[in-house]
């Protein structure tokens, strides 16, 4: 089974190129890496001098990145959506499934459930040939949903799986006492049933990237020395705990900037530290992408996944 890690915080701390820094250094300690971005901006074909795409791209021989289109995997979200629908309730004419589907591609928590989808389907078909699959993801806002979305999704699943078995033992009764019924010709179990199948795959699904989310990763957290970055930090803590996901590591890039004596908050303090070089000029080579020094990180990450 791969190592999964993710790099959080507030659009701009340095995400990118932290996480960038990170997978390389654990490709040159002899790891198979894989690294995925989820970041919409897409800069990290840029740090790694690579134009990528939604398929692995070799960048060094033990190296690969990943490009996560979010359009793509809307759209495929959607059209799966759609198609089940459409095999479950062809008996709904009445209902404009396609009309329905494109307002829904621009509603709340479609852009989530396309990323977990995304997620799930490099961790499931890609993991499997890495060592370690890094995410470089999102600002905080959309990260820290698709993150709650296996526990929050996983209860509403839970209450329609039971609302079906209802509606399944309804139907069993009326055909019991009315065998001429037009139910009774319906009436199957709930092991035969398409519905409650379905929702029985999606539960389990969810199950599964909750279990990554909660106990698989090495969940990371970077911030700036200024107060706007420390406290998105603090929320990102809070609602990890929320959820019952561990944080990892706290990551203070720019450390050059400022005096970052406040930045040491109480409640990161007591989670492992790591400090990282700022650089002005920016990344124009792997090789000062080596010289933002993450291997201190990837050393700690390395005896994490040694010991468990």
């Amino acid at each position: 089974m791969n190592d999964t890690a993710f790099f959080l915080g507030k659009g701009g701390v340095g995400k990118t190129t932290l996480s960038g820094a990170f997978a390389l250094s654990l490709a040159r300690k002899d790891k198979k890496v894989l690294i995925a971005s989820l970041d919409p901006a897409h800069n990290l074909g840029d740090i790694l001098g690579t134009r990528l795409s939604g398929e692995p791209i070799t960048i060094e021989p033990r190296l690969d990145a990943i490009e996560v289109d979010l359009a793509y995997w809307v759209d495929k979200y959607l059209n799966e959506s759609r198609a089940q629908m459409k095999a479950n309730y062809s008996y709904n004419t009445a209902f404009n499934l396609d009309s329905f589907f494109n307002i829904m591609k621009y509603s709340p928590g479609t852009e989530e459930y396309a990323v977990l989808w995304a997620i799930e389907d490099i961790h499931c078909r890609l993991g499997p040939l890495y060592d370690i699959v890094v995410f470089d993801t999102p600002p905080t806002a959309l990260s820290l949903r698709f993150l709650s979305l296996p526990v929050i999704s996983g209860l509403w699943v839970k209450e329609l799986r039971q609302l079906r078995e209802k509606i399944l033992s309804k139907r069993q009764t009326v055909a019991r006492i009315n065998p001429e019924s037009p139910i009774a010709a319906s009436c199957i179990d709930k092991d035969e049933d398409k519905v409650y199948g379905q929702l029985k795959n999606i539960g389990l699904r969810l199950s599964r990237l909750e279990l990554l989310f909660a106990k698989e990763s090495f969940i990371s957290v970077i911030v700036n020395p200024d107060r706007l970055s420390v406290d998105e930090a603090l929320r990102i803590q809070e609602e990890l705990n929320r959820l019952g996901i561990p944080l990892s590591a706290v990551c203070i890039n720019k450390k050059g900037i400022s005096d970052m004596a406040w930045a040491q908050h109480p409640s990161l303090a007591g989670y492992p530290q790591f400090d990282f070089d700022f650089t002005r000029e920016g990344i124009s080579s792997r090789e000062e992408l080596m010289a933002v020094g993450a291997q201190a990180l990837a050393a700690h990450f390395l005896n994490r996944a040694g010991n468990q």
